[in-house]
């Protein structure tokens, strides 16, 4: 059995790993802070273990650490090697967190290096590109998405809250920590040179718009070996300096008396036509 420290003091250091998690300004996730990756839940902090992202600290329940382990794949036991394992009560857990953590086992991780742009693209055939995508949660649903329907990275332009965010992993049922991502250079009204490079890779730049005069989603992928699909914002969408510097721009034919599904909804609908449109080829 793998060896563990029981903590019952809420204001041991050796927690502040999973502290505060809900804080503004000090949560432990913070990019300018200590920057981890929180994992919540066996499934996401299995994720986290199979990823590039090296443990430092796993805590939980008593009862759910001896479940996870029990349940842990016997390939994964190394890399709990140097991992500090700690069992607290749910109680404890609560005040150290600043809420009840009901699922009762967490894992944190050091960030590890972010790929280059030319690295993500390297075998890709299908790439997805955000712009301005502040929701945690869209950006977590994406990701899903992403997963299921067989893309093999996703792109961060300007304005895009931050992917390791614990919601993100949470939401994304820890797919963030497996689906490679980069950030395209550039401010609000230059990142959009950086599509260059996957127009020299050979992508073909599709944005999504609910424009009625937008070509048909079907039509503007058909026949396409590599493919970009840009996405903008719940609300205000990709800006007309991304959209110019796509070669199409598509809609998802929508009912009458509608005009827009939410992101989330139309980027999964957007991934599914894509994977579709593959099939063709």
């Amino acid at each position: 059995m793998l060896s563990r420290t029981i903590i019952t003091d809420p204001g041991d250091p050796r927690l502040d790993d999973v502290r505060d998690l809900n804080h503004s300004d000090t949560r432990p996730d913070l990019p300018g802070g200590k920057g981890l990756v929180v994992a919540e839940g066996p499934l996401v902090v299995t994720r986290l273990l199979e990823s590039r992202f090296p443990v430092r600290t796993i805590v939980g329940f008593k009862n759910k650490l001896d479940s996870f382990f029990e349940a842990l794949d016997p390939t994964l036991q190394t890399q709990l090697e140097g991992v500090a394992i700690y069992e607290v009560t749910r109680d404890t857990l609560a005040e150290v967190a600043g809420f009840d953590m009901h699922r009762g086992l967490l894992a944190t991780a050091d960030r590890a290096e972010e790929p280059t742009v030319a690295e993500v693209l390297d075998g890709a055939k299908t790439v997805v590109v955000l712009e301005g995508v502040g929701d945690h949660e869209n950006i977590g649903s994406m990701f899903r998405n992403a997963a299921g329907m067989g893309v093999d990275a996703i792109l961060f332009g300007n304005g895009c809250a931050d992917p390791l965010y614990r919601r993100v992993v949470r939401v994304s049922m820890g797919h963030v920590l497996r689906l490679p991502f980069a950030h395209l250079e550039g401010t609000y009204t230059t990142w959009q040179r950086s599509l260059a490079e996957l127009s020299e890779a050979g992508f073909h730049l599709v944005s999504l718009t609910p424009d009625p005069a937008a070509e048909h989603l079907e039509d503007a992928l058909a026949g396409k070996d590599k493919v970009a699909l840009l996405v903008g914002a719940e609300g205000p969408g990709l800006t007309e300096h991304a959209m110019r510097a796509t070669d199409v721009r598509a809609r998802i034919p929508m009912a009458p008396g509608t005009d827009s599904l939410n992101l989330a909804t139309s980027a999964a609908i957007a991934f599914y036509e894509r994977d579709r449109s593959q099939r063709h080829l």
